[in-house]
């Protein structure tokens, strides 16, 4: 892992209004095999990271803009067909969360730990965290943007 990211030239490319924000991160969990290697603290919390230091605390964007930069944006940047916002017809991905405590936990030293501040995720219309307990339902599938192939 390198360090050579200055704090300034984040803040300052969050601005410019076609920057959306992603993860190239694994999905992981605090569980089973994935304890057996770490992993970058992204894989828990970029987007959490964002919404807490950058939108909430350093109030880089706003709220309204910072969710836009995480849904809308990059759905039309990446040409994905009915997903990014919240209209009938569309997949319904849906993540509810407390803007005041929305923050991410995992730190270098200890990676697998999970953000806070999110109680409730919707994934295809399909309830996949109720209250901040996982409720077994696994309705993903990949995305794949135009001309993709599998």
């Amino acid at each position: 892992i390198y360090f050579i990211i200055n704090e300034d030239n984040i803040a300052a490319q969050l601005r410019k209004p076609w920057v959306s924000v992603g993860s190239d991160a694994a999905s992981m969990a605090t569980e089973g095999a994935f304890l057996k290697s770490n992993t970058h603290p992204r894989a828990y919390g970029t987007f959490a990271r964002f919404l807490g230091k950058y939108v909430r605390d350093e109030q880089v964007l706003t709220l309204q803009e910072g969710i836009r930069r995480l849904t809308s944006l990059p759905a039309t940047n990446l040409r994905i067909a009915r997903r990014g916002w919240l209209k009938p017809g569309y997949h319904a991905d849906v993540v509810v969360f407390d803007p005041r405590t929305i923050r991410d936990n995992a730190t270098f030293e200890q990676p697998h730990q999970y953000a806070t501040g999110v109680r409730d995720v919707f994934v295809n219309g399909v309830p996949v965290l109720r209250a901040g307990e996982h409720t077994g339902a696994t309705p993903g599938r990949v995305v794949l943007g135009p001309g993709a192939k599998r």
